[in-house]
Formats: structure tokens, sequence, C-alpha cells
């Protein structure tokens, strides 16, 4: 049965996804525009996505600091494209309490100015090098539109900011902080991803160039999930991070920096929920089995704890529901909240030694006997659960993935439906700027040793450079 407080998906879209927002509790608005609350299921979400990233961070040899919330106007001008590429989106603070400062201080878009300038002080030699630090912070940027979890002002990330004796050392690094960010996609969140290098009009600002990872929502619009930069010597020249070398002279420093956002959170409900809530992959879900007494009487309420102590001990992340709801009500909260498993204890299930398990995703149900491997038949249907999770959303992505040879047919293919665009392109920018007249679609990547589909661009008609993919994008 529906839940009548979530607007149908195929109705109202963007509706559909605040219902899905407020029903499971995820966050609520504030009195600060553009800013959301995170409510416990949100920040739990949060968390745990959090954990499994910083477990990875760490895996790979980073270690985690904490720079400061303002930037002085001065050090955010020493790199010149930074501050040109976050100009509209700077917050400024110019007085404290009752006296205006002598300089003002930005509210930290990003943090590159300030790991270069404390990497300026504390690289003296190439026995210092690598450093490798990410932090896990707030950051404030004044969007003009935003939505909870995908586009708010202030919004929750880790930034991993890194310097490198060598150019290949640092390409190195760039590289595999995006694979970390992939397989953390496909294999944590369930979501399908394609990778590539960002065109120049869409890199980072500061960057030699960009890479990306991105996904596609269930209908067909696009979100960039995760980026890597290459700032090769940019920043350390402009902020002097300089070391003697190995022969002794003087050389620079080369860069990186990676981050992805809370708008994992809104990736993961546009792919996979629904709508009676909430879904979440087991291996990302903060609780992965709510077990519901029927009636909480005492052979009821000792079969359950029986149960919940052997999840717990395998290391599953499992609740009883005790409250004084009825049945109905708490396998509603329990779905909306997208928990993958629900354990189902009733009296007349305990007469015939058995008890009922069902899946968020599909909602299917099965009954289980008592005497059987209850940790290893749930370990089993969530592994299971996974796999066909991301196998949906890979299928539905790739049904939404369409190739054009002309502009007439990205024309016709974004009207009829948005999705991933494969199509050739020139390299100029006047191109892009004209695919962006349909419906906004822009350049998503570059297909690196992509096949080339043509030898013409698909805007210009001039020979094609690039294979490209385009979309519409939150």
């Amino acid at each position: 049965m529906k839940n009548k407080a979530i607007t149908p998906r195929d109705v109202d879209f963007a509706k559909w996804y605040t219902d899905v927002v407020k029903a499971a509790h995820l966050a609520d608005y504030s009195n600060v525009k553009g800013c959301i609350v995170f409510e416990p299921n949100g920040y739990a979400l949060w968390e745990k996505m959090q954990s499994v990233l910083d477990k990875k961070f760490k895996e790979t040899g980073h270690q985690n600091v904490y720079m400061p919330l303002l930037i002085p106007e001065n050090l955010l001008k020493k790199e010149g494209e930074l501050i040109q590429g976050f100009a509209p989106e700077v917050a400024w603070v110019s007085e404290g309490g009752e006296k205006k400062l002598e300089e003002r201080l930005c509210i930290r878009p990003t943090s590159e100015t300030l790991f270069s300038d404390y990497y300026s002080h504390v690289v003296k030699s190439y026995r210092d090098l690598p450093l490798k630090y990410n932090q896990w912070c707030n950051v404030m940027r004044w969007e003009k539109e935003t939505r909870p979890f995908l586009r708010s002002r202030e919004f929750l990330w880790q930034e991993g900011h890194t310097v490198h004796e060598t150019q290949e050392e640092a390409e190195e690094e760039t590289r595999k902080m995006l694979q970390v960010y992939k397989t953390f996609f496909e294999d944590y969140l369930a979501i399908p991803v394609i990778t590539g290098k960002k065109t120049e009009k869409e890199k980072f600002a500061g960057a030699e160039y960009t890479l990306t990872i991105e996904a596609l929502m269930y209908n067909g619009v696009c979100l960039q999930s995760g980026t890597s930069h290459y700032f090769g010597q940019k920043f350390s020249k402009a902020y002097d991070i300089s070391f003697k070398d190995r022969k002794n002279q003087l050389s620079y420093c080369y860069q990186t920096s990676w981050g992805t956002t809370t708008r994992m959170i809104g990736a993961l409900i546009m792919v996979h929920s629904d709508e009676n809530g909430l879904v979440l992959p087991p291996k990302i879900a903060p609780l992965q089995v709510m077990i519901v007494p029927i009636q909480n009487s005492d052979s009821v309420l000792k079969v359950a704890e029986n149960v919940e102590e052997k999840l717990k001990k395998e290391g599953i992340e499992v609740k009883i529901d005790t409250s004084d709801k009825s049945a109905g009500f708490k396998f509603a909260e329990a779905e909306v909240k997208g928990i993958p498993l629900r354990i189902e204890i009733g009296k007349r299930d305990l007469e015939q030694e058995k008890i009922v398990i069902t899946r968020r995703d599909t909602r299917e149900k099965r009954e289980i006997s008592l005497k059987e491997d209850i940790v290893f038949i749930v370990k089993n249907i969530m592994e299971t659960m996974q796999e066909e999770m991301f196998s949906r959303a890979k299928e539905r992505r790739d049904s939404f993935t369409f190739t054009c040879h002309t502009l007439e047919e990205v024309k016709e293919q974004m009207n009829k439906q948005p999705g991933f665009i494969h199509a050739m392109w020139c390299g100029e920018e006047k191109c892009e700027l004209k695919m962006k007249e349909i419906k906004g679609t822009k350049s998503r990547c570059i297909v690196e040793n992509g096949e080339r589909i043509d030898e013409c661009c698909v805007v210009c008609g001039k020979k094609a450079k690039h294979h490209v993919i385009w979309g519409i994008q939150y």
C-alpha cells in the first residue's frame, strides 16, 4: 500500500524527493535560508558514509586534520583562478563583535588556500613529502537555488589535499582517489557511475584538470558525485610551497585535492527510493534489521531478543521495536526509513516455529523456521539485496543512455527522456554553450580513450576531438 504522505514519483519527481526526505526524517528546513537541519536519520547516514570512506582514506595513507573556518581575503586572492571561480558564491565576514574588521574574512567555500598556506610553512625538504591530509568539515557557498542534500548554502563534506615531490606521484594520487570514490559508490551505495575528465570550462577553478564520477538519477538527471583534481604547481608557486630536492635545488611541490559531499544522500534517495519512502542498500544502512514483535508478550520478546543477540554477535546492525505502537504502524515506519530487512515475530508464527523476513526493496516476504541459521539467512538476503539494487540501478541507467549524431537528435532525446548522451565534440567552448541551450544540457565528462562515434562535432560539424557524455544536472 502506497504511503499517502509521499507524492507519486512519476507525477512530480521534485515533490516526491522532498516528501521522502521529510517522511523518512532525514532533514528539515531551518530559519536560516538555504540551510537545512540534519535530523538523526539523515546524520546517521552521513556518519556511516563517513566511517567507510574515512577507513578507505587511512588505508591509502591519509591522515585527518582540521583547518580554520575563515580565510583572509588576501590569502584567497593569491591564486587568481580560484577566487574568480568562487567569487559569486563566497560569504564574507566584515565585523567582529561591534568592530569593523581591517580585512574581510571569507567563510570557506573550499580550503585549497588554507592548506597551501600551511604547506608553505611546513614543507622544507623532499624528505617531508608526500603530505597526504584530509579534513571532514562544513563549507558555505551562497547558492541561489537550494534543495536538501543536493544543493544547500552550508553543507558537509570531506576534502583531501596532498602535496608531492613529483608530477607522476601527484597524478597517480589524483586517479587513485577517484577510484576510491567509484568503488564506494558502486560497492556500498549500489550506484553505478561513469568516470572521465571534465572539460576546461567545467573543471575546478585553479586545477590543471579535474576527474569526475557521474551518476544518473531515476528520472534521467545527472549528479556530479565526486571529483579529484590535479593542480600541478599552480598553487605551490602562488603560495611558495617549495623544497630542497634530491639535487639540493629549490623545487615546487605538485598538488592534488579531492572531495565528496552530503549530496551522496540525495543520490541514494533519487536512485533507489520509491513511493513508500527511503530504500537503503544494506552495506550503507545505519540500521540493517528491524525486529518487530507483533505483540509485546514474554514469549515473543524472548525470541526477538535471542534473534537480536545472534545478529549483533556477527556485526549486523539490529534493533527491536518495543514501542507502544500497532504492528502496522511499526511496519510502515521501518519501511519509510528504508531499513533493509524487517523481521516479524508473532504468537501465531511461533506456534508454527517460524518467523517472517521482509525485504524493503522488493517487499518480498520469506518464512524462516526457528531451527534454521538466522544469521546465515540474513547475511545471504542482504548480500543478494545489495547486488540486485546495483543491478537494477545499472539497468535503468543503461536504458537512459543514448548515442546522438546530430544536434537535432540531442534536442529530440532531451525533450523526450533525458539521460546520458554520448556524442562527439570539437573542443570549442562555444559548442558547449550551444549545447546548454537544450534544456541546460552540459558536458558531464570526456570519455578517456573513448571510441570515436563520429568524425564530426555534434554541434558544429567540424572535426571532433573528444567523445563526451552530456546531460542535464542537479
